[in-house]
């Protein structure tokens, strides 16, 4: 035991226990970055996905509705809103409209359009 006490007082009086921490320290950094990054890029991912859905969802549930196409909008944009707030997410007005226009384009709502014959077909 006295031993390894005389190696780590000789280790700490020297130095080269800070050299060797700060040795790791700069090896570990790049990889604990990598992960940090990586959880980030997930949340992310995780985070577009639920408003995605949360959008879908406010935009079918305005479809039967008897409004006109920017109350329904505006009524989905206001849905998603609250939804995310609840959720504990604030988003800015520009990413939940975007939301509620993909939503919007994918939903029943919107007739496709034939480009060869310039008509229009419902989905």
């Amino acid at each position: 035991m006295k031993v390894i006490n005389n190696i780590i007082e000789w280790l700490v009086q020297t130095g080269l226990l800070s050299v060797l921490a700060i040795f790791l320290l700069r090896q570990l950094k790049p990889v604990l970055d990598n992960k940090a990054e990586h959880a980030s890029t997930e949340q992310s991912k995780a985070l577009w996905t639920l408003l995605e859905q949360v959008a879908d969802m406010a935009v079918t549930s305005l479809v039967s509705q008897d409004k006109s196409g920017r109350e329904k909008f505006d009524e989905a944009s206001m849905i998603v809103n609250n939804v995310m707030k609840k959720q504990g997410y604030k988003l800015d007005s520009k990413t939940i409209h975007t939301a509620v226009q993909s939503a919007y384009e994918k939903s029943e709502l919107t007739p496709t359009v034939n480009a060869k014959e310039g008509t229009s077909n419902d989905k």
